[in-house]
């Protein structure tokens, strides 16, 4: 990692990039990087969504100053439409699964990507703004049992520098 991240580095200063960032790095791939940084990375974009909260990295992001971004942030829509935590204080709210799920997101602190052809649900994304979840309605978040979806499997393989789906997440799946 240290010379790609030197190549980085490079193009930083030579304003081809005003800013660097990474994806799917842990809890220790980023400290590794912090370790021999000149330029730290700006953002760490990562799957996270109610049922992939990811709260150790995203506190870690947070206490080191990198941005935390979700990618993916309504996971696989079906296990944020029919999770019944989610629907059921979207009802309450008045909003949709979806809304509830994003909304949650930037009340973390991070950004979200979702990703939409549709132009009602594309509507529907964006009018997060105006309204938020109560914190006693955020805590029910914690009752969602946590599965990471995008798991990245095609990296593992007895010749590659990761042997396991564990090595590659370094105990954080």
């Amino acid at each position: 990692m240290p010379k790609t991240w030197q190549a980085v580095e490079k193009l930083y200063d030579s304003s081809k990039a005003r800013a660097v960032g990474v994806s799917n790095f842990t809890t220790k791939k980023l400290a590794d990087l912090l370790a021999i940084a000149r330029v730290p990375p700006a953002v760490n974009q990562v799957e996270c969504h109610p049922g992939w909260q990811q709260a150790k990295l995203r506190a870690f992001c947070h206490s080191t100053g990198f941005h935390f971004s979700a990618y993916a942030p309504l996971g696989r829509m079906k296990v944020v439409a029919n999770n019944p935590v989610v629907t059921s204080i979207a009802e309450i709210l008045g909003k949709t699964p979806a809304q509830f799920a994003l909304r949650w997101g930037i009340q973390q602190g991070q950004s979200v990507l979702p990703k939409s052809a549709n132009e009602s649900r594309l509507k529907e994304n964006i009018d997060l703004f105006g309204w938020s979840i109560p914190d006693e309605l955020c805590a029910k978040f914690s009752e969602i049992e946590q599965v990471k979806q995008i798991r990245n499997d095609s990296f593992v393989h007895p010749q590659s520098m990761y042997k396991t789906i564990e090595e590659l997440w370094e105990g954080e799946i």
